[in-house]
């Protein structure tokens, strides 16, 4: 089968990708390496998927609509996964206007390339954000969503309802997933765990919003992975998924974790809430278990543990790069 990914290059596409491609796809990786994030992580995160001959990179945007059409003219997809999008509650309280026209334009974009060129499978990239401070606990595909609490919350749910519009118009079957706070090797600078991690290695403070008693559900990567590939081959009609842990961990415990796996001492700033943040983050997987067999497996304690050891390796190759570095800038200095 042959598969674009948008927003391939960044940490849940490029392992997605990998999968795909060790599986016997085809794969069109697109990605427009903004800088929301140093660009040159995203080109390491494709590192490894550049060296399969089935693997085509497209460093576009999904904004451009020309290139869009001409792409599907020259290719044939089977299966659009949508994971492209500008992220991040508290930026887009910032810049709203900048997520409402990548998050909704550019997903409108690629469901009328599905409309024209036939594509009939879309697995879209939602988020546990559209839950808001929903009360009711743990949070069902069922519960109303109608309270975003941000920009970005609320253009997650405006890209579930245009592909249940696009669903139910053109006969393309749609998986709508709801991200809940993914972790693990790769994972962006700027996402909770790495960038304590990063702190905490050079010595500065945390900034703990709040009490520190907030909760989230944090969700390794090879079990969004899984869960991803479970709604790829079983995408008929329309349907939404929770994907998570369905276990919730409080702020402080994971800071304890993270210094403990790192042999590192946090320092932590607390600081008020900020807008945009919900108390707790808990889903209900009942859903995806029963119909994508979707199985989480890597406990909290489990996962730091893995994304640790992946940050630790690339202190050392940093500063292996480094040593290298200064040392050719030395030998230059002396010829």
């Amino acid at each position: 089968m042959r598969f674009l990914v948008t927003g391939g290059a960044g940490f849940i596409g490029s392992h997605l990708n990998e999968r795909l491609l060790n599986d016997g796809h085809q794969v069109d990786c697109l990605d427009n390496f903004n800088d929301y994030y140093d660009p040159a992580i995203k080109r390491e995160n494709v590192g490894i998927a550049s060296d399969y001959s089935s693997y085509r990179l497209l460093e576009k945007d999904i904004l451009d609509y020309d290139f869009l059409k001409s792409l599907f003219q020259s290719r044939q997809y089977d299966v659009i996964v949508h994971l492209a999008a500008r992220a991040g509650v508290r930026p887009s309280i910032q810049q709203p206007l900048l997520y409402e026209k990548v998050n909704m334009q550019g997903t409108m974009h690629l469901l009328e390339m599905c409309k024209e060129f036939g594509v009939k499978k879309f697995v879209f990239a939602s988020s546990s954000s559209v839950y808001g401070a929903n009360k009711k606990v743990p949070f069902s595909e069922d519960d109303s969503v109608d309270n975003p609490i941000s920009p970005y919350a609320a253009t997650k749910k405006a890209g579930e309802l245009i592909c249940y519009t696009y669903s139910k118009l053109y006969d393309i079957s749609v998986n709508c997933l709801r991200f809940f706070t993914v972790y693990g090797p790769r994972q962006r600078p700027d996402m909770a765990i790495h960038k304590f991690s990063r702190l905490i290695h050079e010595k500065k403070p945390i900034p703990v919003f709040g009490s520190g008693k907030s909760r989230r559900d944090y969700t390794f990567i090879d079990d969004i992975i899984q869960g991803v590939y479970a709604a790829i081959n079983k995408c008929d009609g329309y349907h939404i998924y929770n994907l998570g842990e369905s276990n919730t961990v409080e702020l402080m415990y994971l800071i304890e974790l993270i210094q403990n796996a790192l042999g590192e001492k946090a320092i932590l700033d607390f600081q008020p809430d900020q807008p945009g943040d919900v108390p707790i983050t808990f889903a209900d997987i009942s859903k995806a278990k029963a119909e994508l067999k979707y199985n989480p497996q890597t406990l909290i304690e489990e996962g730091i543990e893995k994304f640790a050891a992946w940050f630790r390796q690339k202190q050392s190759d940093n500063q292996t790069e480094s040593g290298l570095c200064g040392a050719l800038d030395d030998n230059l200095n002396t010829n």
